[in-house]
């Protein structure tokens, strides 16, 4: 191991590396992820990067908090990455850590674009997206040959808030496999349109809720009865949600539950 970290290029001082966390499991952290907490001067953390990860940073390393979660007070997206410039300017090492990737609806490429503009040296570390991993955990293959050959990710809400507009009966109809992040507020109104431009009503979904996690629990429903079941459960965000045949898979590939309930009664 310490080999192989050896030939890890060096977190240079006056620099940023934008890093995937993953999606919640410390163990699916990429070996440049746990460097560059081992690392940093200053990691500037998300909402969804768990304890488990930030236990990982140096003795001296400074932790600030720049959560962003829906409906609740929040850092501004300017301010984080004006944050950022700052820090490397007065030479710190600064680790931006993101749950996920941060290119997969992170904005990842807002704060590399400010970077860039400011001259500010920087990398990127990719991660494991939840739309990857957090399916994995659940049992449900992302592509299967005899389901899909395609899949679509999109993000259940666009800049201000609303459900985003994009070609919903192209997606419909043409989609086999449909991965939605952050979609829960506007599940209804997302199953309403998905069935409105042709999709089966009874197509499988299966929402996966603190993906990866100990605290993972998993919704299978169908497209006309999703939202209604997710109410019903009175489960919180984060959630990842998956549409089409796939998700029937799980029954047979669900291999993590078993793991969580000997965790539980251990």
């Amino acid at each position: 191991m310490e080999r192989i970290l050896s030939k890890i290029p060096p977190f240079e001082p006056g620099s940023v590396w934008l890093v995937g966390a993953g999606p919640g499991d410390a163990g699916l952290l990429t070996l440049y992820a746990y460097e560059a907490l081992r690392q940093a001067d200053v990691l500037v953390y998300d909402a969804l990067v768990g304890d488990d990860i930030l236990k990982l940073t140096g003795p001296n390393t400074i932790l600030e908090y720049a959560g962003k979660r829906g409906g609740k007070p929040s850092p501004k997206q300017k301010d984080i990455t004006e944050r950022l410039v700052t820090l490397a300017q007065e030479g710190k090492r600064v680790l931006r850590l993101k749950g996920g990737d941060p290119y997969i609806f992170g904005r990842g490429g807002e704060e590399a674009l400010t970077l860039a503009a400011q001259g500010v040296p920087f990398r990127v570390i990719p991660g494991i997206s939840s739309g990857v991993g957090g399916l994995a955990y659940a049992g449900i293959p992302l592509t299967h040959r005899e389901t899909n050959s395609a899949v679509t990710f999109l993000t259940g809400h666009d800049a201000t808030g609303e459900v985003p507009n994009v070609n919903w009966e192209h997606i419909a109809k043409g989609s086999p496999v449909i991965v939605l992040y952050m979609a829960l507020k506007h599940l209804a109104v997302i199953a309403d349109r998905l069935i409105g431009f042709g999709r089966a009503p009874e197509d499988s979904v299966a929402v996966i809720f603190k993906a990866t996690t100990k605290d993972q629990q998993v919704i299978v429903s169908t497209l006309d009865n999703v939202a209604k079941d997710v109410e019903a459960s009175g489960l919180k965000p984060p959630a990842l949600i998956v549409v089409g045949e796939v998700v029937k898979l799980r029954p047979e590939l669900d291999w993590y539950s078993g793991l969580l309930s000997k965790m539980i009664e251990d």
